[in-house]
């Protein structure tokens, strides 16, 4: 597996240097309806990457990164304001749990005992709940300057919450170095056994969001032999699959849009394109491993992800409709951006052969993604 990231990765530039270091910069965002203040902190590279995140929902509001040329752009979906988070949130750029992902029927046994969730998405839960961490006000509890400017954040979630068992004290780290990589740390402890995966599920756009491209003519690979087909509401069946043959096979850079549409595959109908979890590993790894590799052949810029999970959930923004308008004035329509959501398989508490979801107390649990930005040194054919 290691070995097809590896080629995957190709020849690549680095980003000229085209912005000046600054310290991370704190100020307020918004206010909520009860008077709670949503704070933003600035993090900026020096070498013209800049990330933009709030407290609320410990969401990546903006990144910006430049093109082959030197150019930057934001390149992922948000708003302008709080009110449009609040309005129609659409998990933009949001910290994901204390489940992310689907749990069949909203139910699951630990211990003998059954916990009921909130069906958010149709009979099953989704990503936590009607209110799960995404719509939180979380505190920002440390802000760090220097060569790799960060911002911290906190949430203590109080047993129940959402029908998920124990006090879950969750911490989100943003932390941007100058080898253009924004790592994102998630940590979680608990004070009774409970189940956790959590994530981040910002939508990526390497045209830039405001572009009014979509991502279709993007090339993607996720190196993974495997991936869990799923049933008529997205809940996975129980198999893991070999994508060769199928138009889930990415293991070498290919087209997005190539097969994006092939309704002869019944696993392309049931998602309305591809929102389906990939096996990169068995189980998590000590260190991050690469689960996705994207590239806009047109402006360069490339984004390789890399998390210590053992799946990656690959969305198309098949149900982003052109009912909310974005910070650049722009109506987000299907296909205008993808999200690469290193987790745990969906369902794995209802699934004991996807292994084990389970925090008891005194162990911690974490998920670390990298996100590496370069740039291609010029265009490329990729398979179609």
């Amino acid at each position: 597996m290691r070995g097809v990231g590896a080629v995957a990765l190709g020849a690549c530039a680095a980003i000229p240097a085209v912005a000046q270091a600054s310290e991370p910069v704190r100020t307020v965002f918004g206010t909520l309806p009860d008077g709670r203040t949503v704070e933003e902190v600035t993090l900026t590279n020096g070498k013209g990457v800049t990330a933009r995140v709030i407290s609320w929902g410990a969401l990546l509001r903006t990144l910006e990164v430049p093109d082959r040329a030197g150019k930057p752009a934001d390149i992922v979906l948000g708003y302008k304001d709080l009110a449009s988070y609040l309005d129609k949130p659409n998990y933009f750029g949001a910290s994901i749990g204390r489940y992310a992902n689907r749990i069949r029927a909203g139910r699951f046994t630990l211990d003998g005992q059954t916990y009921t969730l909130a069906t958010n998405d149709g009979p099953n839960a989704l990503h936590g709940g009607t209110a799960g961490l995404d719509k939180r006000l979380w505190t920002i509890t440390e802000v760090k300057g220097g060569a790799t400017p960060s911002v911290t954040l906190r949430y203590v979630s109080p047993d129940g919450e959402e029908g998920f068992p124990g006090t879950l004290t969750v911490t989100a780290t943003y932390a941007l170095d100058a080898a253009n990589t924004l790592t994102v740390t998630y940590q979680a402890t608990t004070d009774k056994p409970t189940i956790v995966n959590l994530t981040n599920h910002s939508f990526f756009n390497l045209a830039g969001e405001g572009s009014g491209r979509s991502v279709l003519d993007q090339t993607l690979t996720i190196p993974a032999e495997r991936y869990t087909p799923v049933d008529a509401t997205q809940i996975p069946m129980g198999e893991h699959v070999p994508v060769a043959g199928t138009p889930f096979d990415f293991r070498t850079p290919t087209v997005i849009g190539a097969r994006i549409r092939d309704g002869r595959d019944i696993q392309i109908v049931r998602g309305r394109g591809y929102d389906h979890n990939w096996v990169v590993t068995d189980k998590p790894t000590a260190e991050p491993h690469l689960v996705a590799r994207v590239e806009d052949p047109a402006s360069g810029r490339v984004l390789e992800v890399a998390s210590n999970q053992p799946g990656v959930q690959f969305y198309t923004g098949n149900f982003i409709d052109a009912t909310v308008v974005g910070k650049s004035g722009l109506v987000y329509r299907q296909s205008d951006a993808l999200a690469i959501e290193p987790e745990l398989f969906p369902d794995t508490p209802n699934q004991p052969a996807f292994g084990s979801a389970r925090l008891d107390p005194g162990a911690t649990y974490r998920n670390v993604i990298t996100y590496r930005f370069s740039t291609s040194s010029a265009h490329r054919t990729h398979e179609k």
